[in-house]
């Protein structure tokens, strides 16, 4: 069983969260909801943990598939429920930009592998119903 420790750190909002290693996140409200700014906001967080999940699945794949991943980048963007409490993720796009030399065709069969069959973070995601849209890019090397 995972276990995260949360304690309030500054201001009513400022929280760090620290993992069973001893990892620790800082999250917090906007300033217009109260918050210092002290950290990133728990909705980003779970945007953040998707691209990790996808990021890992994805570079594992083309590992196994002997492709020569140089570097790696995501952009990821989402649109919320509007007038909604809670207000849940509606729309995620995320783009892929994968550099060095590999196949694009197995880079996008990668990416459909880890968001449809492997990663938790975007199961639980569309389990809510999110639409998660990519793009994928395949670039020379840096």
């Amino acid at each position: 069983m995972a276990t995260i420790e949360l304690k309030r750190v500054k201001g009513d909002f400022g929280f760090e969260a620290t993992d069973e290693a001893g990892h620790t996140v800082r999250m917090d409200s906007s300033p217009e909801s109260g918050g210092w700014d002290f950290g990133v906001r728990p909705m980003q967080m779970l945007l953040m943990g998707l691209g990790g999940c996808a990021g890992i699945d994805v570079i594992s794949i083309l590992k196994k598939q002997r492709q020569d991943v140089k570097d790696y980048k995501m952009t990821i963007s989402g649109d919320r429920e509007a007038g909604k409490e809670p207000s849940l993720w509606k729309n995620v796009n995320i783009d892929f930009h994968i550099y060095g030399n590999v196949d694009e065709d197995k880079a996008k069969r990668a990416v459909d592998l880890s968001l449809e069959k492997y990663c938790s973070v975007a199961a639980t995601l569309t389990g809510s119903g999110t639409t998660i849209t990519t793009k994928v890019f395949v670039h020379a090397s840096k």
